[in-house]
């Protein structure tokens, strides 16, 4: 990244508070999600793959059960992360987190995609960097991998929880954040997140294997928002060597 897009990245400033404050949408987006259940189960079905999911900063597995049943339905090995709550970054914690998902592959003899819910899918991308190797795909929803310094509304509660701030991390490691991993890079976000500054959520690569995908609503329903699950299930349907662009058709043109 150059110096002149991380300094812009740098002021970024998080989301207004009383964006944050809406983030209770995301109980009507669950919702809505069980109540066109039967309608979400006509997306592409998938291949039996496994898949790993991972939780946001502060959740546990528990809340990507709705996400993990889904793809389930679907035909996927979907798994949870096993690692407890997601407290932030630690060496001790990504270590375990790359040997749970070359266990994965190694036992299930395929490569493993990956979707992170927030600072799951920061991590998401750090284990395909290292372990490209394992990784069939990455999905990411709001995930603030080209955060800066700023652009949040719980840089306290990180601090508070975690033990570190964010201004701790130099600005080498948050570039290297930003810099996409060498698999196929899908990033879901919302204009509307209350948590992140949707601006650090997205990719700008230009490589043909990664993609962008708006679906609004609010940060902390996107792993129960109907039109990120649709998104996920339609990415994980690609034939291995066969990926392409989200292109929604016929009546999905509406809605995307």
């Amino acid at each position: 990244m150059s110096a002149t897009r991380a300094d812009s990245l740098d002021r970024i400033a998080a989301p207004p508070k009383w964006l944050f404050m809406l983030e209770g949408r995301a109980l009507i987006e669950l919702g809505f999600m069980l109540a066109i259940w039967p309608w979400l189960k006509d997306a592409p079905r998938g291949d039996g793959h496994p898949v790993l999911v991972l939780p946001g900063f502060l959740a546990s597995s528990t809340s990507t059960i709705p996400l993990r049943s889904y793809l389930r339905e679907l035909g996927y090995d979907a798994h949870r992360w096993q690692l407890g709550f997601n407290t932030g970054y630690s060496p001790v914690l990504f270590e375990k987190l790359i040997r749970r998902v070359r266990n994965l592959s190694i036992h299930s003899e395929q490569k493993v995609s990956l979707v992170g819910w927030s600072l799951g899918g920061v991590f998401a991308r750090e284990v395909a960097r290292v372990i490209p190797d394992r990784v069939r795909q990455v999905i990411t929803l709001g995930s603030p991998f080209r955060s800066g310094h700023r652009g949040t509304n719980v840089a306290w509660l990180y601090r508070k929880v975690s033990g570190h701030s964010l201004e701790d991390f130099d600005e080498a490691f948050m570039q290297a954040l930003a810099e996409t991993p060498p698999v196929p890079c899908t990033a879901i976000h919302t204009h509307t997140d209350g948590v992140v500054n949707w601006e650090t959520t997205i990719e700008d690569s230009i490589r043909p294997d990664v993609e962008n995908v708006e679906v609004g609503g609010a940060h902390c329903g996107l792993g129960v928002n109907p039109k990120s699950l649709w998104v996920i299930a339609d990415r994980l349907a690609q034939n291995e060597d066969e990926w392409r662009p989200f292109r929604p058709r016929g009546w999905l043109s509406w809605i995307y």
